[in-house]
């Protein structure tokens, strides 16, 4: 008589080196695998923070049923986390989210001596200490038109007259990945988030991204009499544009750069072969979740969740803080050679 079938149960684990492969297989062909997951993004943050990568797989019969990569995130100011993942607005479990595979998550931060566990996305848990929010942060994504024209009548009609506005002074548009357009982009950033009270990020960071991902990340500039303006670095993820990093200096509110620079990106990200523009997150009811609401966005609530451990405070790195509100007046006032020598070192534990 042939024994019952029992089945195998869910195994939860560190991956080792060597199935770095078929973890990056896996996440190549999962549809719900984000620009956050990617090996390219990954690496950078890790190579050029400090921050280690840890991979989570879970498994039935040898066969790989989910993935959760982390961040091991460390600073003196903010605190020990394991973040998936870092600097990225996306991230979690891909795949099959199970109590084992959180469970090791758990594990593995007390291991550490990481007293939080930060997922942001994908199938989240339930009880056992962890707190899911719902209503914090929206998400933006929309079709692109399909020519030029036809982008911007997308534009509801108080927007769009800013965009005509910003066109109608005859900046140059430019994109590349040269140490010139590197150059161009963090200098407008730096001063853009100094200008918001919050330190930029390091420089290398920006550098290993764009070097990670070669063709799918670039700079578009928007110049005014050869002086940038607006900058933003993208990245390029499955038919869809992300915005990630970019902002405007004092000058480009008057002439409508920021304006210009994501209409502009919408068309170029279209001659790329992009069919979606992603706005990335914003905290609801912020300037910028407004600011989305007016390119004719519509919000999509995101899903987070996190765990601390018995005791532990959980790490505070929203800017929005009440604990952070006169930090940030005091930094906005900060010349901007001494934001930006101070800037990344704190910038490096915001992850």
């Amino acid at each position: 008589m042939n024994a019952p079938f029992v089945p195998s149960r869910v195994v939860a684990r560190l991956a080792d080196p060597g199935e770095r492969p078929a973890v990056a297989r896996f996440l190549d062909a999962h549809p719900d695998a984000t620009v956050f997951h990617r090996a390219a993004w990954l690496d950078a943050v890790e190579q050029s923070t400090g921050h280690r990568t840890h991979v989570l797989v879970s498994g039935q019969d040898e066969a790989i049923r989910a993935v959760l990569p982390l961040h091991e995130v460390h600073s003196p100011l903010f605190g020990r986390a394991l973040v998936s993942t870092g600097f990225g607005v996306g991230g979690g479990v891909v795949g099959k989210g199970d109590a084992a595979l959180f469970a090791a998550a758990q594990e593995l931060a007390v291991r550490l001596n990481c007293p939080t566990v930060e997922l942001r996305g994908g199938p989240l848990p339930q009880g056992d200490g962890w707190h899911v929010k719902t209503d914090s942060h929206a998400g933006f994504v929309t079709p692109l038109a399909a020519d030029d024209e036809a982008q911007l009548l997308a534009i509801p009609r108080k927007q769009r007259a800013e965009v005509r506005r910003g066109l109608g002074y005859g900046m140059e548009v430019r994109t590349g990945r040269s140490p010139e357009d590197r150059a161009m982009h963090h200098a407008v950033y730096a001063q853009s988030v100094r200008n918001l009270g919050t330190p930029v990020f390091p420089r290398r960071l920006f550098d290993a991204v764009l070097d990670g991902f070669g063709d799918d990340a670039d700079i578009l500039t928007v110049l005014h009499e050869g002086r940038p303006l607006a900058s933003v670095l993208s990245l390029y993820h499955r038919g869809a544009v992300m915005p990630y990093w970019g902002g405007g200096t004092f000058e480009a509110r008057a002439m409508r750069a920021n304006d210009v620079m994501y209409y502009a990106l919408m068309n170029h990200a279209r001659a790329r072969g992009c069919d979606r523009f992603d706005f990335g997150r914003s905290k609801v009811d912020s300037g910028a979740y407004h600011f989305k609401r007016n390119w004719g966005f519509a919000p999509q609530p995101l899903s987070y969740a996190h765990w601390t451990a018995d005791g532990q405070a959980p790490r505070d790195v929203n800017p929005l803080s009440p604990r952070y509100r006169a930090r940030i007046a005091l930094w906005q006032k900060l010349p901007l050679a001494v934001a930006n020598r101070l800037g990344p070192i704190i910038a490096n534990g915001l992850a």
